[in-house]
């Protein structure tokens, strides 16, 4: 995983990040869930957590929620940033390179995002300056750095007689990108995912981080699956983001696609989030040619060039 590691902000892998598939075959923090949401790239979006409640709500079962990370980003107004917060710690929470980045203060690594280089150096450079606006807005009040300097790098959960793994980026580091939806698709890689999953001794993996959502079989028995973004549109012409949902019922609403693992369900649900709300506190602290609107503004709108289709396994 150093593929970026002499690279610049935004682009580098910091050392620190980094923990390995075998880190995660530890089983003695593990936690257990009769059912798992993992939410992962909230990116400051409120509506968002409304919808969130909306849906969990819908369970008939005990729900754990688990932020991957991430859930920082365009929340720059202290006000949205506080909400967010305090909402999503009233969760279990795992850290992303957003908030890793918020605690270290140095701007060494910029975003953290670890961009591989098909990621133009525009994006690159106006992502670091959204972080470092972000990180003007931790100055409000000390305690939250500490709060997310408290967060782990991944979770054990067990879900019935199955092991989940939560990560950000992928089993090797925090911003890996070899949970990338393209890479998952990748069948040069299936060998590769497999061993993965065999020496974290998980039966699926839940990840984010890089941006679109994908789910993916291997050998019938292991899944990963990637939820894009909980913020933002994931697919052409849509305007909700998406969950993960890991449990031994099925969903109360229709995924938008699911596998079956023995008896659990791994499904990916829609995330339906008041467009016109999260729009307008969006622009409210993003004006027109500021980076986050360069760099954002047409997903939130129109969503990326991606689709369902594109997604499932």
């Amino acid at each position: 995983m150093d593929e970026h590691a002499a690279a610049g902000p935004g682009r580098s892998c910091p050392l620190h990040y980094r923990y390995g598939a075998a880190a995660l075959a530890d089983t003695r923090a593990d936690v257990d869930a009769e059912v798992l949401y993992v939410v992962g790239g909230l990116y400051g979006n409120r509506p968002a957590l409304d919808a969130l409640e909306q849906l969990v709500a819908l369970e008939r079962r005990p729900v754990r929620v688990l932020f991957n990370g991430d859930f920082h980003w365009l929340d720059v107004a202290a006000e949205c940033f506080s909400d967010v917060q305090r909402r999503v710690l009233a969760h279990d929470a795992l850290a992303g390179n957003v908030e890793v980045e918020l605690v270290d203060g140095s701007g060494d690594a910029g975003c953290g995002c670890a961009y591989p280089a098909d990621v133009p150096d525009v994006v690159v450079d106006r992502s670091n300056l959204i972080h470092a606006r972000l990180m003007h807005t931790t100055l409000h009040d000390a305690h939250w750095r500490g709060e997310l300097a408290a967060l782990d790098f991944w979770r054990g959960v067990r879900v019935g007689d199955a092991r989940v793994g939560v990560v950000h980026g992928d089993a090797h580091s925090l911003s890996g990108w070899s949970f990338d939806a393209r890479a998952l698709r990748d069948t040069a890689l299936a060998a590769q995912h497999e061993d993965t999953l065999r020496t974290a001794q998980c039966d699926v993996f839940a990840c984010s981080h890089t941006g679109l959502p994908a789910l993916a079989m291997f050998g019938g028995q292991r899944a990963i699956i990637n939820n894009g973004a909980a913020g933002l549109p994931n697919f052409r012409g849509c305007r909700f983001g998406l969950v993960s949902r890991i449990a031994l019922t099925a969903a109360p609403v229709r995924p938008q696609y699911g596998a079956r693992i023995g008896h659990l369900h791994v499904d990916a649900l829609a995330l339906h989030y008041d467009h016109a709300a999260w729009l307008a506190e969006f622009t409210g602290q993003w004006p027109a040619r500021s980076p986050a609107a360069l760099n954002n503004l047409e997903r939130i709108e129109h969503g990326p060039a991606w689709t369902p289709a594109d997604a499932a396994p």
